[in-house]
């Protein structure tokens, strides 16, 4: 289902079993996915869109501001395709799906997956699609990963890459981080023996767990600026008001369980996982890269982007200023277009690897 308003996302479901990164075998994955504009008959006008951890296949709903004529994802050229991501919970098979044999739902069952597992998914979506090669791969955090991840799983199918706010591999800041969000989950008093009811999933946890989050994708810079010691009508300060109010929202339209598949799916994000470090993986990366840094970004601080860029041989830096941190990739829609508009301009005239960095 869409989040936004209940309409079914179109689904596909994968021929056979899907073997995970980790042995565990899937019986089945159905993938709910979107596309704008028309393949060619070659099948290489595509681009991917990958979203974040609690997105959705609905890209016309948090990255609008890139799609449509004229604009970085521009349906009259290209075929945009975004799929939800294995562990999700807007259609694609996850802790929300039902269990093989359709008794019950997976729930806390439902086994640990990766980022690469994440990847090779949409991989065999785009086969059944007849994507044979990708323009663009492009996304932020959970989803700039995955662009990384389809460079080293798939370098014969992409043609270029834009990861943004996004770092080489999981620091121990960003999985404290992660793991501070899902003990608040664990603390809610509906966790029994381990895991959730399947059909019954906790609130108040997953709720602390996004206040814990949003602190960390916003900056001390735009808190301030937007709440500072005000207080709310009924009492308390402005900004625990809006604290809760995001814990609410997301309570009405994600799952816990989903959110701790996807959270410890994070956690294993390492280019250099078995490839022998992450500069050496990301040395073999020849393609165009635009890496997007965010420069009051608090959870993938800006280093993390310098020296993504200066390892991709191809790879050049373009920083997003903005006072709203993290989020800034979302919430400044028009800069990060201009940003790519502008990447997919210099790859269509050959100037794509020009030295600099680029400020928007």
């Amino acid at each position: 289902m869409s989040p936004a308003d209940g309409v079914p996302t179109p689904s596909l479901t994968l021929d056979g079993a899907f073997a995970l990164e980790s042995g565990v075998r899937l019986p089945s994955v159905t993938v709910a996915y979107r596309t704008w504009g028309r393949l060619n008959a070659r099948g290489d006008n595509a681009v991917l869109v990958c979203h974040a951890l609690t997105g959705s296949a609905d890209v016309d709903r948090w990255w609008g501001a890139l799609l449509g004529p004229g604009r970085a994802f521009d349906p009259d050229r290209d075929f945009v395709v975004c799929s939800n991501v294995l562990g999700s919970c807007y259609g694609t098979t996850g802790p929300t799906s039902p269990r093989p044999g359709g008794a019950s739902r997976w729930g806390g069952d439902f086994p640990a997956v990766t980022v690469r597992d994440i990847v090779h998914v949409q991989a065999a979506l785009l086969d059944a699609l007849g994507v044979r090669r990708l323009r663009l791969v492009v996304g932020g955090s959970l989803g700039g990963m995955q662009v990384l991840e389809w460079a080293l799983l798939f370098p014969e199918r992409v043609d270029a890459l834009a990861p943004v706010a996004v770092s080489a591999r999981h620091s121990a800041w960003c999985i404290g981080l992660s793991e501070a969000q899902r003990q608040a989950i664990y603390a809610d008093p509906r966790w029994r023996g381990g895991r959730y009811p399947p059909d019954d999933g906790p609130t108040a946890g997953l709720a602390v767990a996004r206040q814990i989050a949003m602190c960390t994708y916003r900056s001390r810079t735009s808190l301030e600026a937007r709440f500072s010691r005000d207080e709310a009508a009924n009492g308390g300060f402005a900004v625990e008001r809006w604290l809760h109010h995001h814990g609410r929202a997301l309570v009405d339209r994600f799952d816990a369980n989903t959110y701790v598949t996807l959270t410890e799916a994070m956690d294993t994000h390492d280019v250099g996982r078995g490839r022998g470090g992450w500069r050496e993986a990301l040395a073999t990366v020849r393609v165009p890269a635009l890496v997007v840094s965010i420069d009051t970004d608090v959870l993938y601080p800006p280093v993390e982007q310098e020296e993504l860029a200066a390892a991709l041989p191809a790879g050049r830096l373009a920083t997003l200023a903005s006072p709203h941190g993290h989020d800034a990739f979302l919430i400044e829609g028009e800069a990060v277009n201009a940003l790519v508009a502008r990447f997919r301009r210099e790859l269509e005239s050959g100037d794509s690897q020009a030295e600099g960095t680029w400020v928007a």
